[in-house]
């Protein structure tokens, strides 16, 4: 009885160590976010000075606008693409399949910059001028395979005989998708778009190499400052990304528990 308190005390200090790991920094980012001082290296007093002078920065607007506008165009299209692909390939056998399996994973498992260097030189070859365009097009390249992964694992545990049932009822392939399958691998549809959207605002190194001289998304936008000197100010533009993206997190979590209680 002895051994396994102690087994559980200690077991519970490493987990509490390891949160405060993770979680520490951000914390520290956030509080500092509302510091007087422009170095971060001593606490002078609290203001909310460096959100005003982030709201007034056209720079990082607009270079926040380009993000916003590429992660959604991404996330849907990759999102669709693939959803269609997962159910596809998990209900059909065809000749090359395994292949087609397999290079799913190489935009995951590629390094990034190969893959930004790449796609330069496809863009490049094609004639396509750099910019959003050219953007979304790669965001798109690396976020479908998460989302095929992902839609493909809630298939695994989906059951055949309901869309058979369904089918046997007069319903035909359409409505069989629509209201049958699409509602049971819902859950997976959205956590592959959540990881697609959070893939696409927070890719640097694919940017880089795609995005043209005239186009520049946020990420871009907080390597440049950063190189520049750390200011609170990028500190306040972490601590709303980070309000955003719980925000998201916490809403998504909320329609899967409605969505598991039905």
């Amino acid at each position: 009885m002895k051994r396994n308190r102690v087994s559980k005390a200690v077991l519970s200090s490493y987990s509490f160590l390891i949160y405060v790991i993770l979680y520490a920094p951000i914390v520290i980012l956030v509080i500092y976010s509302f510091n007087t001082s422009k170095l971060n290296a001593t606490w002078d007093g609290f203001t909310l000075n460096w959100y005003s002078v982030l709201v007034n920065d056209d720079n990082v607007i607009n270079a926040l606008q380009n993000s916003l506008i590429v992660a959604v165009s991404s996330t849907v299209i990759s999102t669709v693409i693939g959803t269609l692909a997962a159910v596809g390939m998990y209900k059909y056998k065809f000749r090359g399949k395994t292949v087609l399996d397999a290079l799913l994973y190489v935009p995951i498992v590629i390094p990034e910059i190969v893959m930004g260097i790449s796609l330069l030189v496809f863009f490049t070859q094609a004639q396509i001028t750099l910019g959003l365009v050219t953007l979304i097009l790669a965001h798109v390249t690396f976020s479908v395979s998460y989302v095929v992964i992902t839609v493909r694992a809630r298939l695994a545990g989906f059951d055949k005989a309901l869309e058979e049932a369904a089918m046997d009822l007069g319903a035909n392939a359409l409505q069989t998708f629509f209201k049958v399958t699409l509602p049971l691998i819902l859950p997976g549809i959205i956590a592959g778009s959540l990881m697609a959207l959070t893939l696409s605002l927070d890719d640097v190194i694919i940017s880089f190499f795609v995005s043209g001289a005239a186009c520049e998304t946020l990420p871009l936008r907080i390597y440049s400052m950063v190189r520049m000197g750390v200011t609170p100010e990028i500190n306040a533009l972490s601590t709303i990304m980070l309000v955003a993206t719980l925000s998201i997190a916490l809403i998504s979590e909320i329609i899967q528990l409605k969505f598991n209680k039905k």
